[in-house]
């Protein structure tokens, strides 16, 4: 195993928040390893306990974290309750299936195998230690949703948590260490060089939600201990109005998806490319939801959180042109702050498509023709989401068959990543695996096949002298 380099004293400390020492992650990570040896982790009463503390530590502190989100930056009261509520949810859904999901289940044989009595069984086994790189942009939904994918799979598991969320972080820091026993989950705290001191340790299993760049670094750490990997990335997600759309919904829906959480998801619709035969509708109309949900002084509106950092404003202001400014794109003092802002006209040659704008800038390009459009967005990089906003079934129909995305919606947008039923993630440059409910189990799984065979049941013709008759015999293999 390879000696992480010592660390720097800015990475012991930096702001208000001590980051955690690197003799103290790697004490938490070999105390998480003997544990994982022990056996303790695989049992159901474990996982159920783990998700026990969890939802406690969710409920009792329910204020306490909506509050420190707020304080983040998720100043929407829907916004930081959600980051609350819906993580507890996911513990209580993944706690009612977990003995179903943990059940082996039998396979399918060949004929002559099940005649004679074998069986054929897969168990789901828990990889081991699992290090959990978290984003900014999900405080709580982002890191614990990963963690119970993580526990309830039988995994101990350690957050990286993202420093850009100091009261989030204090809190979390706080808590998890009076609700969890370390060896079982644990939080640390660190910029750069912790993330790369970490990834060169032997974890069991890499969980990282973040950026196309980060994913590259993961990968490539993750190839010299062979660790499998989850990859939640982003990517340009387009979003789709043909001439059928019932345009002022579609605007509407557009809307609030590019601009809920200060337009920082990556599910957001990253651009709306719309038939030229409505453009100028719906950007109208663009331009009145935008006013009907966020007011005219979106600033002061409680319902619009802010950008995450100054330095965040900045690079989003920079990608507009303010000959292009339809409504708003300024930033100002303290930048924490950017007006919900449309840009239209757009050229698909534009610098603002190449990258993942993640912020509350919707470009808006028009098509005359859903087949070469169709081409064109294949060209690119595959995003996270895709979005199409049609009356027409059979376009529906042709723009599901041919792009590939993560996932997304028809006539909506961004709300498929609340349903547990379903696999969230990404494909190519958007990731690497999906997880939620039975899906995140899985994916925190390896499948394990077992054939059990009678005692006194043997297979003859696997064992020479090799007849014609034998070598016939192989072709039983194959028939199910």
């Amino acid at each position: 195993m390879s000696t992480p380099s010592k660390p720097k004293l800015s990475e012991v400390q930096r702001g208000s928040i001590p980051f955690t020492p690197w003799a103290s992650i790697e004490e938490l990570f070999r105390k998480q390893k003997a544990y994982f040896y022990t056996d303790a982790t695989k049992t159901y009463e474990w996982r159920v306990d783990q998700l026990d503390r969890l939802v406690r530590m969710l409920k009792e502190n329910y204020e306490r974290f909506a509050d420190a989100s707020r304080r983040d930056f998720k100043t929407a009261v829907q916004e930081n309750a959600f980051e609350v509520s819906a993580s507890i949810a996911t513990s209580e859904f993944a706690k009612s299936q977990l003995k179903e999901w943990m059940k082996p289940v039998e396979a399918p044989l060949p004929k002559f195998l099940a005649k004679s009595g074998h069986k054929g069984m897969v168990y789901r086994e828990p990889y081991g230690v699992t290090l959990i790189i978290c984003p900014f942009n999900g405080p709580l939904l982002l890191s614990l949703r990963p963690a119970v994918a993580a526990l309830s799979a039988g995994n101990p598991c350690i957050l990286k948590l993202s420093e850009a969320l100091p009261a989030t972080d204090e809190l979390l820091l706080e808590l998890i260490p009076r609700y969890f026993e370390p060896e079982s989950f644990s939080a640390v705290i660190g910029a750069r060089e912790t993330v790369t001191n970490l990834l060169k340790l032997p974890f069991d299993f890499l969980f990282l939600t973040g950026s196309v760049g980060v994913g590259k670094v993961v990968m490539r750490a993750a190839a010299e201990n062979l660790t499998p990997v989850l990859l939640e990335l982003g990517g340009q997600n387009p979003a789709i109005v043909d001439e059928t759309a019932n345009i002022p919904d579609a605007a509407k829906k557009i809307v609030w998806g590019a601009m809920a959480w200060g337009g920082q998801w990556c599910t957001s619709p990253g651009y709306g490319v719309v038939h030229e035969s409505i453009a100028e509708q719906f950007v109208a109309e663009c331009k009145k939801a935008v006013v009907e949900l966020y007011s005219t002084d979106p600033k002061s509106n409680p319902d619009y959180s802010r950008v995450i950092s100054p330095a965040a404003v900045e690079r989003l202001a920079s990608l507009i042109d303010p000959k292009k400014v339809v409504y708003g794109g300024k930033s100002d003092a303290p930048a924490r702050y950017l007006d919900p802002t449309i840009l239209y006209p757009i050229s698909w040659s534009d610098k603002i498509m190449e990258d993942e704008i993640f912020g509350p800038l919707l470009p808006i390009l028009t098509y005359s023709d859903l087949g070469a459009l169709l081409t064109k967005i294949k060209s690119l990089p595959k995003p996270l989401a895709g979005y199409m906003f049609s009356r027409s079934q059979k376009a529906i129909d042709r723009v599901l068959q041919s792009l590939s995305f993560g996932g997304g919606a028809v006539n909506q947008t961004n709300v498929f990543l609340f349903i547990e039923s379903m696999p969230y993630g990404g494909v190519g440059n958007s990731g690497i695996g999906n997880y939620y409910g039975k899906y995140g189990f899985d994916s925190l799984t390896h499948a394990k096949s077992i054939l059990i065979s009678p005692a006194d049941v043997g297979i003859d013709h696997l064992l020479p002298p090799y007849t014609a008759q034998k070598v016939q015999a192989l072709n039983q293999w194959f028939d199910y």
